[in-house]
C-alpha cells in the first residue's frame, strides 16, 4: 500500500468518495449494519461520543457559525442548539442534502453551500470556526493551508473548535476498533497506511477509494498549530477522539 501520495488526486477520491458514501456515512457514527461491533464495544464507543458532545457544550459555538465539511450533519444539529446562524460548507452536495434534512424544523437559520474547502472563499467573518472528522483528510502538504483558511474565517477574536478520530494503536487496542500490523490498520470496510497518511475504503456496491487519514498525536499538533500563530488546546476523551480549541493570536 505504500506508495507516492499525490494530494490531488486523493482528495478527487476524496469527494467521490463521500458522495457515494453519504447513504451509509450516519451507520459509523450510529453503530449500525457492518459498524455495529457488539452490546459492550457499542456502549464504550457512546460514551466517548458523549464525552466529545459535552467538550462542545462547554466550548459553546455561539454566534454566527462556520462548519467546515459539514457532511450529513451529525455535528450540524448539535451546533444548532449554540449557534444563531450556521453556514455548512462540504464539497458533497449528496452529503449536504442528508444535511438539511436533519435540520429542518431547526429554529437556526442555515445557509448550505456546495464548495471545495481548498478553493473557496469566506463571504463574510464568523465569530466560530468548527469541523468534525476533517482534519485527518486534510493531506500535510495543505495543513498551513488549510489553517489559513480558518484564520481568514474569524473575526477578530474568533474561536475555532475541531474534533477527530484519536491514532490507532497496536500497543493500546482500541477494544477492537482496529487491528494494526505493520504500519496497517485495518477498520471497518478500511486499510489505513499510517506513514503515508492514506486510507483504502470501500464502499457498499464494492468500489474502492483511496482518500487522504492523517492521524495527528496532540503534542504535536498543539506546537505545529502554535508555530502557525494559534492559541489552542488540544485534548482527548478516554480512547476515541482527539478533540481542540482556542484563538489564532496572530496574522501570517
Amino acid at each position: 500500500m505504500s506508495h507516492h501520495v499525490d494530494a490531488d488526486a486523493l482528495l478527487r477520491s476524496q469527494i467521490d468518495y463521500y458522495r457515494v458514501h453519504a447513504p451509509r456515512y450516519d451507520d459509523w457514527w450510529e453503530r449500525r449494519g457492518s459498524h455495529d461491533l457488539g452490546a459492550e464495544f457499542n456502549e464504550a464507543w457512546f460514551g466517548e461520543v458523549e464525552r466529545l458532545y459535552g467538550a462542545l457544550d462547554e466550548f459553546g459555538p455561539s454566534g454566527d457559525v462556520l462548519e467546515l465539511a459539514a457532511g450529513t450533519g451529525i455535528w450540524t444539529t448539535r451546533l444548532a442548539s449554540h449557534a444563531s446562524s450556521i453556514t455548512a460548507l462540504d464539497a458533497s452536495a449528496e452529503t449536504l442534502e442528508r444535511n438539511a434534512r436533519k435540520l429542518t424544523n431547526s429554529d437556526v437559520p442555515v445557509e448550505f453551500v456546495t464548495a471545495d474547502i481548498f478553493t473557496w472563499v469566506p463571504h463574510r467573518p464568523f465569530d466560530v470556526v468548527t469541523f468534525a472528522f476533517w482534519l485527518s483528510h486534510v493531506p500535510e502538504t495543505r495543513f498551513d493551508e488549510f489553517w489559513d483558511l480558518v484564520g481568514r474565517a474569524l473575526r477578530p477574536g474568533g474561536r475555532v473548535f475541531f474534533a477527530d478520530n484519536a491514532a490507532p494503536s497496536a500497543a493500546q487496542p482500541t477494544r477492537g476498533r482496529f487491528a494494526v500490523r505493520d504500519g496497517i490498520a485495518e477498520g471497518v470496510n478500511s486499510l489505513t497506511d499510517l506513514k503515508n497518511g492514506t486510507s483504502i475504503r470501500r464502499v457498499a456496491d464494492g468500489r474502492t477509494f483511496e482518500i487522504v487519514k492523517v492521524y495527528r498525536e496532540p503534542d504535536v499538533l498543539r506546537a505545529r498549530l502554535a508555530g502557525l500563530g494559534w492559541d489552542v488546546t488540544v485534548a482527548t476523551t478516554d480512547w476515541a477522539f482527539v478533540y481542540g480549541f482556542g484563538t489564532v493570536r496572530e496574522r501570517r
